[in-house]
């Protein structure tokens, strides 16, 4: 039995606005949570990127909004099993700030497949990835 767990720093964004909240649908490219569920846009944090570098880049490429500021929230950890990978989560929520501008994914073939403000009475944890729903007890 193999018992190698993958190791991810992620950091999130929680964009709230007019009673909706920014989430990204994940694609199936996504390597933790399944394709499908809508997520927090965000992402994983590359060796020597401090984590709001990486909320700013993942941002950008997910939803093409730049970042403007960013307060801690929370961290939490997430142990999934996705295509026979255990993966152990350790995810950093940002209350974020935006710039501007027009929503669209940026990065080509990556986790994400699209980009939306969803009213948030509109949202079931069926439809959200374990992180976005927790990320509801922030807004």
């Amino acid at each position: 039995m193999d018992t190698h767990v993958r190791t991810r720093v992620s950091a999130y964004a929680v964009a709230v606005d007019d009673g909706r909240l920014l989430l990204a649908r994940l694609s199936d490219a996504s390597p933790v949570f399944a394709p499908g569920l809508w997520h927090l846009p965000g992402g994983g944090i590359d060796p020597g990127e401090q984590p709001t570098e990486a909320l700013a880049r993942e941002l950008l490429e997910e939803t093409g909004l730049e970042l403007a500021a960013a307060d801690l929230l929370d961290a939490r950890t997430y142990a999934v099993r996705r295509d026979g990978i255990d993966w152990s989560l350790t995810a950093l929520f940002y209350a974020v700030e935006l710039k501007a501008g027009a929503l669209a994914v940026t990065e080509v073939e990556g986790s994400t497949d699209a980009v939306a403000w969803i009213p948030l009475a509109d949202l079931s944890e069926s439809m959200l990835s374990p992180a976005a729903c927790d990320a509801l007890t922030y807004v």
